[in-house]
C-alpha cells in the first residue's frame, strides 16, 4: 500500500508522516529531503542551473539514493552523505526554485517511483498524490492557516538553534512565498488530488491528524476487492 501526505511547510507533515509510517510498520520516505539534497550539491558544486546540458550531466554523474540505518534516513548525493547540510538557509532559499526545474523534477520522480517497488511505504512530499503516485491507495492532503504554519516553523527552528536570529514576521513572509511558489510554478504545482482527502491541521495535534488518517486507511484496507 501507499500513502501520500502533501501540503504546504508547516502543516505538520513531517511528524504525522514519520509516526504514521512507524506505527503502521511502514517505511517513510520524505521526498522534499532529496530536493534539498540535490539542491545542496548544486550549491556546493557552482552547478549553472539555467544551463540545461550542464544540469543534466550532473543529475545523472550526481544520483540522488538514500541510506536508512536504525530508522535513520541519510541522503546521499553520488557518494557523498549530505545529510547534515540539506537544513541550511542557503538550501532552503533556493531549494523552491530548483524543485521546479523540470529535469530535477523527472530524475527525482523516477527515484522515488523506484523507493515504492514492492514495499508499504507513506510518501511525504507536495506533489506525491497528484504527479508521482496518481493510484496511490490513500491520499492526504494537510493544509493550515499561514499563521499558525509560521509560527509552528518559527517554534522549529529556534528550538533548534535559540540563537537564530529571525523573526516570526520574516519566517511568516517566507513561508507565503514558497506557498505562492509552489502553488504558481508550471511543472507539478502544489495541489490536492481531485481524490485526495484534506485535513486542516490547524486546531489539531499531530496525534490527532495521524489517527484520522489511520481510520482512512483502514477503511480502504476494508473495502472488498472489485472484479477487473
Amino acid at each position: 500500500m501507499i500513502i501520500t501526505i502533501d501540503g504546504p511547510a508547516g502543516t505538520g507533515k513531517s511528524t504525522v508522516a514519520k509516526n504514521l509510517a512507524e506505527d503502521l510498520g511502514y517505511t517513510y520516505f520524505e521526498t522534499g529531503a532529496m530536493y534539498r539534497a540535490i539542491t545542496y550539491a548544486i550549491i556546493k558544486y557552482k552547478v549553472d542551473y539555467n544551463d540545461k546540458t550542464a544540469l543534466k550531466a550532473f543529475l545523472d554523474s550526481h544520483p540522488v539514493t538514500i541510506r536508512t540505518r536504525f530508522n535513520d534516513k541519510y541522503y546521499i548525493v553520488g557518494d557523498e552523505d549530505v545529510t547534515g547540510y540539506i537544513r541550511s538557509k542557503e538550501v532552503t532559499d533556493l531549494v523552491s526554485a530548483i524543485s521546479a526545474i523540470g529535469d530535477v523534477r523527472e530524475t527525482l520522480v523516477t527515484s522515488q517511483r523506484e523507493l515504492a517497488k514492492g514495499v508499504n511505504a507513506v510518501f511525504e512530499g507536495r506533489d506525491m498524490g497528484t504527479v508521482v503516485f496518481p493510484d496511490a491507495d490513500v491520499k492526504i492532503f494537510l493544509t493550515a492557516s499561514s499563521e499558525v504554519r509560521a509560527k509552528r516553523r518559527y517554534n522549529e527552528l529556534i528550538a533548534k538553534n535559540p540563537s537564530l536570529t529571525i523573526t516570526l514576521d520574516e519566517v511568516l513572509q517566507d513561508i507565503n512565498r514558497r506557498d505562492a511558489y509552489d502553488a504558481s510554478r508550471d511543472i507539478s504545482p502544489m495541489r490536492p488530488a481531485d481524490d485526495a482527502i484534506i485535513i486542516d491541521t490547524s486546531t489539531l495535534s499531530a496525534d490527532e491528524v495521524e489517527n484520522s488518517i489511520i481510520n482512512i486507511t483502514k477503511e480502504v484496507e476494508d473495502r472488498p476487492l472489485t472484479n477487473q
